[in-house]
């Protein structure tokens, strides 16, 4: 990918987008074509730690029992092998959990009991404890310092139901070009993973978390108004700026899953 395309993107991103009253994740759109979303083997998932700190940090919780209670703590979140039923039993409180969390980080020995408990509602939302980005940990271990660290620097491009990957590649206030360089090695790891490498690219776009869309090209930055492959509904997650409208389209729809 072109070096100065990539930077004349986050150029023209932070100029079309508002200021915001907080730090902007910066996104990495991905657009396929001849893959089949349907057939498994043609998934795309993958897991990569960047080159450099995206800065804001995923939050993280631990499904442990008393042997890592401890160390533990060091994550935002630990909810002993105690308190599994209780989610269990409570699959809004579940619910919330998945999303208030990026990451869950599991005891290796308690993998059946965290199935069991939180399974139907981490599975689907694909937040099931995942040992491609080092989640899984066995019950002794010397610290888990550097299990968070490298949880930390990992993205995730996953193709699910749609021909599009997108995850943070950093935040706004980040060095242009430590921005590129994190854009440039995700770019080139999606790539050497596809099956047909740039015959399966259909277009690559950048955005701020309440930016438009601009796609990058080797001519320089395109803004598009109308664009089909990133009208996603765009999930914007704590972030406390006055945005109530997704907020309740959310808590209707969980309100009507319930009552199912």
């Amino acid at each position: 990918m072109n070096k100065k395309a990539i930077l004349d993107s986050i150029k023209k991103i932070k100029e079309l987008s508002k200021k915001r009253n907080f730090n902007q994740s910066i996104d990495l759109i991905i657009n396929l074509k001849q893959l089949d979303p349907k057939n498994s083997e043609q998934k795309v998932d993958l897991f990569f730690q960047l080159p450099k700190d995206k800065q804001k940090k995923p939050k993280i919780c631990a499904l442990v029992d008393k042997e890592l209670e401890t160390k533990a703590k060091i994550f935002d979140k630990v909810i002993l092998k105690d308190d599994f039923q209780k989610y269990a039993k409570d699959k809004k409180l579940t619910k919330k959990l998945a999303t208030e969390y990026d990451y869950f980080l599991a005891q290796a020995n308690l993998m059946g009991e965290i199935a069991t408990a939180f399974g139907k509602v981490f599975g689907p939302k694909g937040k099931m404890p995942n040992p491609k980005a080092g989640c899984i940990v066995p019950p002794v271990i010397p610290a888990l310092e550097p299990i968070k660290k490298k949880i930390e620097s990992t993205v995730r491009f996953v193709m699910k139901d749609q021909l599009v990957m997108k995850a943070s590649v950093g935040s706004e206030d980040m060095k242009e070009e430590d921005i590129a360089e994190n854009i440039d090695f995700a770019y080139n790891t999606i790539l050497h993973a596809l099956p047909k490498e740039k015959d399966n690219l259909k277009s690559i776009f950048l955005k701020l978390t309440m930016s438009p869309s601009v796609e990058v090209t080797d001519k320089g930055p395109v803004l598009h108004s109308k664009v089909k492959e990133v009208k996603e509904v765009e999930k914007v997650e704590k972030v406390k700026d006055k945005v109530e409208k997704p907020k309740k389209k959310a808590e209707v729809k969980e309100k009507v899953e319930d009552k199912k």
